[in-house]
């Protein structure tokens, strides 16, 4: 998601620094291929006259090319807007443009038609360059001004208009927020127009970006651009647990990833029968307990014996339920089970030429106790040594007392 000007090295952007703005625009999650770009077109058909320019935070919107201006992407332009003018980056030309507008349900022949008035100049690039440069200060002196007039929101981001005749503020709210008087605080205090714009959470974590329970950045900051619902139905037929705090993102909301994997899931749950299906058999009434997606089993326990489990497959199972609508019925569940014993035991390879995984599990012994051992072995031996001594002393003693006997005899 980054060009290789605009790559980070110790947090810091390097390169032009633009932080997605830059000339080579492919940086930003908002870029669009022109795949269309190198087809001509037939003969007689004119260019599409309308273009795709973006802004700030990811703000599209489509105009109409009215002078026959030389557009191509990357071109900063000046936009028609309410008061004034706006400034903006090409994204979009040609015939893919029709496309764009046609998915979004923009009709090129309505009413509120908005024209591209010129190439931005130098001095509108400096006026909008100035005003972009006065939205951080101003975004904490307005939250302070919110804290003042204890006003449950937040407000999340601040854009300036091309012309900075005009400063549009983002917020996030619970519930409906009375800012008559804060709007009066920040038109005194900041001299310009002020449109307070509510946007939602999922909007505000987009804006503001961040890391993810996963360890990566949001998908919402860096290629998502819709926002599809996500319900806790999702969870469910994923067979996750109903945790709030695992489930929810940096937003508050559902996490959007519970969305990738739903479609498969769902493919895969078309074999499985219902869990409120029972199975009928001469044992009696069986109810599903549990079921593994993945490897295709069902566990099912019987009306009265729910500790006892019986695990059996997907084909089994359905095979039990066409028995019972014909009016027929298994003899019992156990033929069907399975073995419940599986070899859980897993072998650990030496893969980085480690000795052992359970090598630090061990306590290390103190040097103390070594040398006290080896001292206690040296006095062991010496004591032996000695002992032997003493027992030969007394043998050649014990020798020696008969023969003196002898010799006083004599």
């Amino acid at each position: 998601m980054a060009c290789a000007s605009c790559s980070t090295k110790d947090g810091s952007p390097k390169g032009c620094k633009n932080n997605g703005t830059c000339g080579t625009d492919s940086c930003n999650k908002l870029t669009v291929f022109d795949w269309l770009s190198n087809m001509s077109l037939p003969n007689g058909e004119k260019p599409f006259d309308w273009v795709e320019v973006r802004y700030k935070n990811g703000r599209k919107n489509y105009y109409k090319n009215t002078d026959n201006l030389t557009l191509s992407i990357g071109d900063v332009v000046a936009t028609q807007a309410q008061n004034g003018h706006d400034i903006g980056m090409v994204t979009l030309t040609g015939e893919l443009v029709r496309v764009q507008m046609k998915r979004k349900n923009i009709t090129p022949e309505g009413d509120d038609i908005l024209k591209i008035y010129r190439k931005a100049t130098q001095k509108d690039i400096d006026i909008w360059q100035k005003a972009r440069d006065k939205e951080e200060p101003m975004k904490v002196k307005a939250r302070q001004f919110a804290i003042d007039l204890k006003l449950q929101m937040k407000i999340s981001d601040i854009e300036f208009q091309g012309d900075a005749s005009k400063a549009t503020f983002y917020y996030t709210a619970e519930e409906r927020v009375d800012f008559r008087e804060l709007i009066k605080v920040f038109a005194r205090e900041f001299r310009t127009r002020i449109e307070m714009r509510q946007v939602g959470f999922r909007q505000e974590a987009a804006r503001l970006g961040g890391i993810g329970s996963c360890g990566r950045e949001l998908c919402c900051s860096t290629w998502l651009t819709d926002f599809r619902s996500v319900s806790t139905s999702a969870a469910r037929y994923q067979q996750l647990s109903l945790n709030p705090q695992k489930l929810a993102g940096q937003c508050g909301k559902l996490k959007c990833c519970l969305n990738y994997e739903l479609d498969t899931y769902l493919d895969a749950l078309k074999d499985f029968p219902k869990n409120d299906t029972k199975l009928y058999t001469e044992k009696g009434t069986a109810v599903c307990q549990k079921t593994d997606i993945f490897k295709g089993h069902m566990w099912y326990a019987y009306e009265g014996e729910w500790m006892n489990w019986h695990k059996i497959t997907v084909e089994q199972a359905n095979e039990i339920i066409t028995l019972n609508k014909q009016s027929k019925k298994v003899i019992s569940l156990e033929e069907y089970a399975l073995d419940l014993v599986e070899d859980t035991k897993v072998e650990f390879e030496n893969v980085v030429g480690q000795d052992s995984l359970t090598r630090f599990d061990s306590p290390k012994r103190n040097k103390k106790r070594r040398n006290n051992r080896r001292k206690g072995n040296q006095n062991n031996q010496n004591t032996a040594s000695t002992q032997k001594s003493n027992q030969n002393k007394r043998r050649r003693n014990s020798k020696r007392k008969p023969q003196n006997a002898k010799n006083n005899q004599k």
